[in-house]
């Protein structure tokens, strides 16, 4: 009997079903009223719903309701700091059932083969990881990156079973003045999805950018912004990573008259922050704390999704769709008790089940030695570019402060908040050092460097002092990679990510420890940022306004040039 004869089947009743789920009522995502019933399982299809069934195993969720499970539309795995394996066995107990990754970060390292290394994971984790392909390797000419994908480079890797379309397209000057190798990567994936990211593009620049066919974008900030993508057609995915929090702004558009065309994201969200505060559940129940509908909040976290990215036959619970379904005590705490991801219960025997990948990128962190004086900042005028941290978002002010010269460098200022900056280059190309100026840290001495620096990936350092940020610095290369905060020639706390400097090779649960020594050890030196790493390795993104910094310089992200 085929599988289309089995689910038939068991969806009539004429056969018992593999599973059924006995005793819940399902959230109908349609008609937004609670179903009574079992829901029948075949294999990984849901082919029975508001009926009685038997089941060759039955499940007592007595008490329970019953969701499809989530999808987060726009993340980059590396940026949870552990293994695409790791992730799954962090997030899937949550209630996420599908991810859509973009591995740009380990592709900026280690080009196609760090893709490859992604479609190759995505098949053997419990999650239904799904892949948007690198569209901006490196993010800009403003860098200095490991790898650089071109279009030729993408277009054998289009029909794989786990490839969407193409990820984030954040070069978004080269789409409306028509860069050549943009316009390459556009016309190849003309009629796939494209994903977007545009933060403050309005008008006729928005226009010109939706022209290109790109449909989703997860960059808004504001009310106004979203608003504006809205209606011009794009769907607005609403993030809420470690850095970047977007949903309390944006709350307040969520509504069940446009939850079908809003979805939700994590981007970058890091096992200390899952651990403390959850995944897409602490945007649900957050959502619906703040007054959303439940049915706009749970619609926007899968059948919205589903439908946005082309993910048919998912987001609902009913016959025919794939059985990624969460088992809530309730709607309004979103506490999955249950989950079940293609059919398969969600558990330790469905991660002993999975294919481990081999990792790949060690050693990837080649930068040279740097001493003290290579954090000087020479100059001769005392007007300075400041980088302004905006706590919660990965935009930043462009501040200017008048720093005073002395034999010839300007200084850290800690009595005005004004501490320095450091890209060094780590790829082995060039051996770039950039300087300059970031305010809000709060660090009042040390230093905390590290190698996840979007979307290069080079060093990045903060300090109060040259000979602690050298030591930091080179720390991060003996780890292969990494996090690390000194103080007083000291390493006061670390974090070894080896695979391409981005990924540990620990469980997720030792990460999440060394996290929290990294986080009080930074707290020791005065900072106040809650997640001073990634707030850290987003200040070197150049396609984010206003002001960043690569291993080439300052960049004034809204003229789009190197300024110092």
């Amino acid at each position: 009997m085929s599988d289309l004869e089995r689910r038939i089947q068991q969806g009539r009743g004429d056969a018992p079903a593999d599973i059924v789920l006995r005793g819940g009522r399902v959230f109908d995502l349609v008609t937004g009223q609670m179903l009574e019933g079992d829901v029948a399982i075949c294999g990984e299809t849901i082919v029975g719903t508001c009926d009685s069934y038997e089941g060759r195993e039955v499940v007592d969720v007595s008490g329970l309701t019953l969701v499809p499970g989530f999808i987060d539309t726009h993340l980059h795995i590396e940026s949870s700091l552990v293994t695409p394996f790791e992730f799954d066995r962090l997030v899937t107990p949550l209630g996420v059932t599908t991810a859509i990754c973009d591995p740009h970060e380990i592709a900026n390292v280690l080009g196609v083969p760090g893709v490859e290394y992604f479609l190759n994971a995505a098949q053997e984790t419990v999650l239904d990881i799904r892949v948007n392909l690198s569209s901006c390797v490196p993010s800009t000419d403003m860098e200095t990156a490991g790898a650089r994908i071109e279009a030729a480079d993408l277009i054998p890797l289009m029909d794989h079973p786990k490839v969407i379309g193409l990820a984030e397209v954040m070069n978004y000057p080269g789409v409306i003045h028509r860069d050549p190798g943009i316009m390459a990567k556009l016309e190849a994936f003309q009629g796939r999805h494209m994903d977007g990211h545009c933060p403050m593009l309005s008008g006729r620049d928005l226009n010109a950018y939706i022209a290109a066919g790109i449909r989703t974008e997860h960059e808004a900030t504001t009310v106004e912004e979203a608003r504006e993508k809205l209606q011009k057609g794009m769907r607005v995915l609403i993030r809420e990573g470690s850095v970047s929090k977007d949903l309390e702004a944006l709350i307040p558009l969520l509504g069940e008259r446009t939850a079908p065309y809003m979805c939700l994201c994590t981007d970058d969200r890091n096992p200390l922050d899952i651990g403390e505060h959850g995944h897409l559940d602490y945007m649900i129940r957050t959502a619906i704390a703040r007054g959303v509908p439940p049915l706009a909040a749970y619609r926007a976290a899968s059948l919205s999704a589903a439908e946005a990215f082309g993910l048919k036959g998912r987001g609902l619970i009913a016959p025919g769709q794939r059985a990624d379904i969460v088992a809530l005590g309730s709607l309004e705490a979103c506490d999955a008790r249950a989950v079940w991801c293609g059919g398969v219960a969600v558990g330790d025997a469905a991660f002993a089940a999975r294919r481990i990948t081999d990792p790949i990128g060690r050693g990837s962190v080649k930068a040279r030695r740097v001493a003290a004086s290579d954090f000087r900042t020479t100059g001769n005028r005392t007007e300075t570019d400041v980088i302004g941290v905006i706590e919660g978002k990965i935009i930043t002010e462009h501040l200017h402060e008048d720093i005073a010269i002395e034999d010839g460098d300007k200084r850290p200022d800690l009595t005005r908040d004004l501490i320095k900056i450091a890209v060094v280059e780590r790829h082995g190309v060039n051996g770039n050092i950039a300087t300059g100026f970031v305010k809000g840290f709060g660090l009042k001495r040390g230093a905390i460097a590290s190698t996840v620096c979007h979307d290069h990936h080079n060093i990045a350092v903060v300090g109060a002092d040259y000979d602690d940020m050298a030591l930091a610095a080179n720390r991060l290369e003996d780890l292969e990679g990494g996090f690390v905060v000194t103080e007083g020639g000291e390493v006061r706390a670390e974090l070894a990510l080896p695979v391409a400097g981005l990924m540990s090779l620990a469980p997720f649960e030792e990460v999440r420890a060394r996290l929290e020594d990294l986080r009080d050890a930074a707290k020791a030196l005065g900072v106040g940022l809650e997640e001073p790493f990634l707030q850290l390795a987003f200040l070197a993104l150049p396609v984010i306004p206003m002001l960043k910094i690569t291993d080439r310089g300052l960049v004034d992200v809204t003229r789009f040039e190197i300024i110092g």
